[in-house]
């Protein structure tokens, strides 16, 4: 006990041989000595005001300031607090303490036991694999866990949150000491240096990694801990968020990937876990990939089925009737934690994670269907494949129940192995969708029937978004009908609707005749396409002119014009504003 008795006997604090242990002011470490005199003389627990009016003037209650002295004691970690509520020392304000009382910690009494508490690590060598690099690796993961339950108030009292970040500091010089001397290259290390990670994403890589080598399914996956481990205060856990959000490097660079799961309490929680092709290449370096991860845009490139569309405007950008806008807000819902959960309580969705819609959208050409489609899939920030069906029949003939199927079988395929789920685009569906031929008929009516038998087989079976564009919806199948849970009419645009998108679609940095009167020409009734289509025209009309300057009578004649085709306006992907 000769270090316990020497450091209360001494006057001056600074010269007893533990001081430089405490990393403590002057004035703390005498109020360290204080109580720890009482301590011996059997006084367990000191109350806070107790302590500060013995060792500190009273007098105009001047004690008060020395408030954040005895609270830098207990963040050392060299008091803990004894008080009914079991008040956090790190989230209480220096007058929350004012009230409670103190007693000296385990790390103090062992301290003043042993005469140190400096932590002795081996002598630095280079490492010999990657599985003893790992193994620091994973022990720094387990204290910055530690860190993360001390400052959440689970940790034992015991534990001074000063004494593992010094842990923490140590671990890493020597964790980078070893790098620097290892001359055998180390794949966790090259893997880090290849994909340009920070020491935030590191850490949530060693993290899932090693979840991944103790094989388990537990703490280490679940994000708010993965947050904890890189984050220091709330500013910190709010900001860091983004590293585990769509769109973050981790998950677009496809090192990590997440399931979403519906947790105890109702709300779904993302579990996360490291991509398979990652791991094969951590756990056996030398052995070889057969087969590559390909992007769903490489993928594409090599069958002639479908259209990778790439969205570029979202739901926000497009003139919407306000009912078809709050029918498409109701899907994207779907994934909202409150939405899903009644929709399981009562039997309607399963585990599926992400949304189930079979939706068509219906109405005159121009009217912004597939432009919307494509919208909703930037919205929800997934890829967009489109079939054209109006070549269905061509490309088919004589095989149309093997092919129908093809389509569908084509599209879990590459869905499956680009790991997305993108939304199936069915453009011009009128001719899976309408009326079936009864009686027996021609061949041809027969093998029109069978493939629609089967694309109805499809339609049952897919899980997804799907969207099937038509003009006509009287004329579809009452059995596809009944299969589609959203049927979303695209009405032509009312003079109010026409205006905006006049507004929107007129070049902005061209010049126009003094008194151009936008609202003559939102008068005709034409569709988003249409008027898309009339602007393009006008343009190039004006702009061989001398002076090009646009004038309403340009605009009337193209609208003449088009009105007066035999063509039902041109084809239009849709109309953005």
């Amino acid at each position: 006990m000769k270090h316990l008795i020497e450091f209360i006997e001494t006057k001056d604090v600074r010269k007893a041989g533990i001081f430089e242990h405490l990393k403590c002011t002057k004035e703390e470490a005498k109020l360290i000595q204080y109580i720890c005199k009482r301590y011996v003389s059997g006084i367990e627990e000191l109350s806070v005001l107790e302590i500060l009016k013995d060792n500190f003037p009273s007098d105009d209650y001047l004690y008060l300031q020395k408030l954040g002295v005895l609270k830098n004691l207990l963040d050392l970690g060299w008091l803990i607090q004894v008080s009914f509520g079991q008040i956090k020392a790190h989230e209480s304000s220096n007058l929350e303490i004012l009230s409670t009382s103190v007693t000296p910690s385990v790390s103090l009494l062992r301290l003043l036991e042993e005469g140190s508490l400096e932590i002795f690590l081996p002598e630095v060598k280079p490492y010999t694999d990657h599985l003893e690099y790992l193994q620091d690796q994973f022990d720094m993961v387990a204290l910055l866990h530690k860190i993360a339950t001390f400052k959440q108030g689970l940790a034992d009292n015991s534990l001074s949150i000063g004494r593992l970040k010094n842990k923490l500091t140590l671990l890493s010089t020597r964790i980078e000491e070893r790098i620097k001397i290892t001359t055998t290259p180390i794949v966790v290390e090259e893997f880090f240096k290849e994909k340009g990670l920070d020491e935030k994403e590191k850490r949530i890589f060693l993290a899932l990694l090693k979840e991944e080598y103790s094989g388990g399914e537990g703490q280490f996956r679940d994000m708010n801990t993965l947050i904890e481990l890189i984050s220091f205060d709330e500013y910190e856990k709010i900001k860091n968020r983004a590293l585990l959000e769509d769109g973050a490097k981790l998950i677009t660079d496809n090192i990590i990937e997440y399931e979403e799961v519906l947790n105890m309490f109702g709300g779904i929680s993302r579990s996360f876990y490291l991509e398979d092709d990652v791991m094969q290449r951590i756990i056996h370096p030398k052995k070889k990939k057969k087969v590559a991860k390909l992007k769903l845009g490489e993928l594409i490139e090599d069958q002639d089925i479908f259209e990778y569309l790439k969205p570029t405007t979202n739901l926000d950008d497009v003139v919407l009737h306000p009912k078809t806008r709050e029918t498409l807000n109701n899907v994207i819902k779907q994934v909202d934690k409150e939405v899903f959960k009644k929709l399981k309580a009562w039997g309607i969705k399963d585990k599926r994670k992400g949304i189930d819609a079979r939706i068509i959208f219906y109405g005159a050409a121009g009217t912004g269907k597939t432009m919307t489609a494509m919208s909703l899939a930037k919205t929800l920030n997934r890829p967009i494949l489109s079939f054209d069906c109006s070549k269905i029949l061509s490309m088919y003939v004589g095989e149309s129940e093997k092919n129908v199927r093809k389509i569908f079988d084509d599209f879990k395929e590459l869905s499956t192995k680009a790991k997305v789920d993108p939304v199936l685009l069915l453009n011009e569906a009128d001719q899976f969708l309408s009326s079936r031929s009864e009686g027996a008929g021609s061949s041809a009516d027969k093998m029109h029937n069978q493939m629609q038998n089967i694309f109805l087989e499809q339609i049952e079976k897919f899980e997804g978004i799907l969207i099937a564009t038509t003009n006509l919806l009287g004329n579809i199948d009452k059995a596809f009908s009944r299969r589609f849970n959203y049927k979303i009419e695209f009405k032509k645009p009312r003079k109010k609707q026409r205006l905006h998108l006049w507004k929107f679609m007129l070049p902005e940095n061209a010049d126009y005749e003094e008194g151009f009167d936008m609202s003559e020409l939102s008068k005709h009734e034409l569709t988003g396409g249409q008027i898309n289509l009339i602007i393009k025209n006008t343009a190039y009309k004006v702009a061989v002119r001398e002076e090009s300057v646009f004038e309403n009578k340009d605009f009337l004649e193209e609208i003449e014009k088009e009105l007066g085709s035999s063509f039902d306006g041109a084809k239009s992907m849709g109309f953005r504003v």
